[in-house]
């Protein structure tokens, strides 16, 4: 067994999207082989209802999958197929745009205005990126949890992980995508497949991913579990974790536990061609789906 070490770190950055819902990009609209097969990951969590209201209008996807995962509040969406419905907490969306959809996601509070939940954007390769669109709802209450005799929790959304298996299934990249929480002071080994791409994704608590199986370092001294330990390379709430290659990824949770999503994929290894929520092989396919628009085809006929 091999530890992955960690590639890379960096804060999700505040940008906007829609029609004004402000959120936090870890990644997106850059290299595209770094995350390879994903595309983009965007954490939308606001406490002002101002901020996220006016929600994402209707606008096109083409040539990629989405899965949406929400924590709080919900999510009212609806497409150019008909289809609509409400995402609730704890609840995820998986589409896949294919050859491509029109939709819009408006997103509403809970009781106290709070908004809280992810977007994955995974590729397609170029076999199936005109294939027909189709949408899969999962309730929260379908998504297995497992909890182990530490009290590590980790709720399967997408994969196979510790004997179940994530409702969600059927996407291309065939990633593996958990939300894990791990205790105070408790360190953690999680397997992934060798041949994956991996980051994780710290949105509560903090811990350590660097040298997990030795906490030492400068940046931070708390008591936990009643002994002294120094945890270095802390990541803390919005923070990404890259990874290189291994088959193990270990965490060392710190002072008040940590909870991230850890995520993992199949390289696609195509050319990848982008104009905002479309992603093709070539800028031709780019040019076809813009004229596809313009034109009134951009929906193409159910075969």
């Amino acid at each position: 067994m091999s530890i992955r070490p960690v590639s890379s770190e960096s804060r999700a950055i505040p940008t906007m999207e829609g029609a004004g819902v402000h959120l936090h990009r870890a990644f997106g609209f850059q290299n595209p082989d770094q995350f390879d097969p994903f595309l983009l990951f965007d954490d939308f969590r606001n406490e002002h209802p101002r901020d996220y209201l006016r929600g994402f209008p209707w606008h096109p996807h083409r040539g990629i999958e989405t899965i949406t995962y929400v924590l709080n509040g919900t999510v009212d969406h609806g497409d150019s197929l008909g289809n609509e419905g409400t995402l609730g907490a704890g609840d995820v969306q998986w589409m896949t745009a294919g050859s491509g959809i029109l939709h819009q996601e408006m997103p509403k509070g809970n009781a106290k205005g709070q908004m809280h939940g992810f977007q994955l954007w995974a590729n397609l390769p170029g076999s199936l990126k005109m294939t027909a669109p189709r949408y899969q709802d999962v309730q929260g209450k379908e998504i297995p949890e497992i909890t182990d005799d530490d009290g590590t929790r980790v709720k399967v959304i997408v994969g196979s992980f510790w004997g179940k298996t994530g409702p969600v299934d059927g996407i291309a990249a065939d990633p593996q995508y958990l939300d894990i929480f791990v205790p105070a002071g408790i360190r953690k080994t999680f397997r992934i497949d060798t041949y994956r791409r991996a980051f994780a994704y710290v949105f509560d608590g903090a811990g350590s991913f660097r040298d997990a199986s030795k906490p030492q370092g400068v940046l931070l001294e708390k008591e936990v579990m009643g002994q002294e330990v120094n945890i270095r390379d802390m990541s803390g709430d919005r923070m990404l974790i890259q990874f290189g290659t291994g088959d193990e990824v270990t965490v060392q949770a710190g002072p008040k536990g940590i909870r991230f999503l850890l995520v993992s994929g199949a390289p696609i290894e195509e050319p990848v061609a982008w104009h905002g929520p479309i992603v093709m092989n070539t800028k031709e396919e780019i040019r076809q789906a813009l004229a596809d628009l313009r034109n009134g085809t951009f929906i193409k006929p159910a075969h």
